[in-house]
Parts: C-alpha cells; sequence; structure tokens
C-alpha cells in the first residue's frame, strides 16, 4: 500500500515535536538551564514533585532548578508517546540517572507561528512522593 501524504506529514510533525523536546533533553545530561528554557514558552507551568518536596514553578524558576542541580552526564532518556492534534500535542518522555532519579516526564506543547514549544510540564520522580 503506498504511503499517503497525510502520513508523511504526521511522521514530520512527530519528529518536529521530538525536536522541540531537544533542548529539555540535552539539558539533562548537561545541567544548562538556559537551553532549557529555550524549549518553552514563557508563561509555561511546571508541577511535580522530589523527595517528597511538591513543586509549583514557571518556566524560569525550572531554568534555575535545573542550572542549580548540575550534569549529568549518565541519564538516559526515552520518548516513550508523541500524539498530535493539529497544534496541540502531548508527550511523554522517561528518564533514568538523572540527578540519581528517575523521571516520567508529561509535556502539552503548542505550535505557534510553526514552532513548537512546551507550554506545560508534570512529572514524577517515582520516589518519595
Amino acid at each position: 500500500m503506498p504511503i499517503s501524504k497525510s502520513d508523511t506529514e504526521s511522521f514530520a510533525e512527530i519528529k518536529a515535536v521530538a525536536d522541540a523536546l531537544s533542548p529539555y533533553i540535552e539539558s539533562a545530561s548537561t545541567g544548562d538551564g538556559a537551553h532549557i528554557r529555550t524549549a518553552f514558552y514563557d508563561h509555561a507551568h511546571i508541577v511535580g514533585s522530589m523527595g517528597g518536596t511538591f513543586y509549583d514553578m514557571d518556566a524560569d524558576a525550572f531554568r534555575d532548578a535545573v542550572q542549580a542541580g548540575g550534569a549529568s552526564p549518565d541519564v538516559e532518556h526515552q520518548i516513550a508517546w508523541v500524539d498530535i492534534s493539529g497544534p496541540a500535542a502531548a508527550a511523554k518522555v522517561e528518564f533514568v540517572n538523572w540527578l540519581g532519579n528517575r523521571f516520567t516526564d508529561f509535556f502539552v506543547l503548542y505550535k505557534h507561528d510553526g514552532v513548537w514549544k512546551i507550554s506545560g510540564k508534570v512529572y514524577d520522580t517515582h520516589s518519595g512522593n
């Protein structure tokens, strides 16, 4: 069965969402807060817990937290899934050994003027929550 134009476009959009997550993923290993900030809209909101402490941050506070946490050069990740509907998307990314933790991150993204960015994130550290 031949590949349709909509199949090709769908795969291209999944890749575009994965590319939008790249600064986030790269910053897990480098600890580069400025780089991770580029993945987020200014209004973005981050919610989750770590070690039993609840965090409710904006994108700038999250940037600072990543910078303060430092590099995790042995971190591994996997994009578990991406779901897209028009300019809206959701993604799940798993991390192992980011600052010695396992994280599951759920992202909500939006495509504005042809650019995908993270609008919000909720996460679980799988320990002490």
